[in-house]
């Protein structure tokens, strides 16, 4: 149990820890009016009406945080050199019977009190602090794919999904599509039946390692001489005789598959549309 919080309760005392409410030594020895070595010491001389459900003390992890969280004068910090005991509702009710003043029942009463109006406050707001909780969740997942996309765009890690090109746009169009390449980890597919040099270029970008393949329905002479001529320089591309497609399409390593309004020769030259 890492957190502690303070609730804002009657007493203005009250905290959560352990999933418990609890008063701390100090603060409920001001409220009876004596010294916290007076408080621990009757404590101490009865310790058998004390069991874990009733008192315990801080661990030094708690302790830090409710320093750090709720201590701030110097004084407050120089009369703190150990973790305080924390007393739950049955330990604040004990303590009357071991103080043995009027004072301390009196006062042990108002606590008590005290403890069943935050009781009876989160209960009767459990449904608001249920949805403030999934807000504070929902907000955490969010923050997370917003820094996502924002690390993304700063690494150029993102990867385009589409894109609409239009006459002139040669090199937008051009740069998207080499951008779409260089993201293949094993292996590219075109299916485009209009080829030429500019293509085997464009598919020369790719990583090391990864097969590239065309399949196109003419395979001119033209188109062989170049492609013999890129695969003694480059890692090869394969040229395979393919008739049963008429639109243009890029695979990237058999999963993503993008359609392509226009042959990888013309991009740019007139409406091109890649999805």
């Amino acid at each position: 149990m890492n957190e502690l919080v303070k609730e804002d309760g009657i007493t203005g005392k009250i905290y959560h820890i352990r999933g418990v409410q609890v008063m701390l030594d100090r603060d409920l020895a001001e409220l009876y009016q004596v010294e916290t070595k007076v408080l621990n010491q009757a404590v101490k001389r009865n310790v058998a009406r004390f069991p874990a459900a009733f008192m315990f003390q801080l661990s030094d992890r708690e302790f830090s945080d409710w320093r750090s969280q709720i201590v701030t004068s110097n004084a407050d910090r120089m009369g703190l050199r150990r973790p305080p005991y924390a007393f739950t509702e049955q330990g604040v009710a004990m303590l009357s019977a071991v103080l043995r003043s009027k004072t301390a029942v009196d006062v042990s009463v108002q606590i008590m009190q005290a403890f069943v109006a935050m009781r009876n406050f989160m209960l009767s707001n459990a449904e608001m602090f249920r949805r403030i909780d999934s807000l504070e969740i929902r907000q955490l997942h969010t923050e997370k794919k917003v820094g996502a996309v924002l690390d993304a765009i700063g690494s150029q890690e993102l990867e385009p999904k589409q894109g609409v090109f239009f006459n002139g746009q040669i090199f937008d169009a051009y740069s998207f599509v080499s951008k779409l390449v260089r993201k293949a980890k094993r292996s590219i597919v075109l299916i485009d039946n209009y080829v030429d040099d500019s293509v085997l270029t464009l598919l020369s970008k790719r990583r090391k390692g990864v097969s590239a393949r065309i399949c196109c329905k003419r395979i001119s002479k033209q188109l062989k001489l170049d492609l013999e001529k890129h695969n003694a320089q480059y890692e090869p591309i394969e040229l395979v005789p393919f008739d049963e497609a008429h639109d243009r399409f890029l695979i990237l390593d058999g999963e993503r598959v993008y359609h392509i309004g226009a042959s990888l020769k013309d991009l740019g030259k007139k409406v091109v549309c890649v999805l």
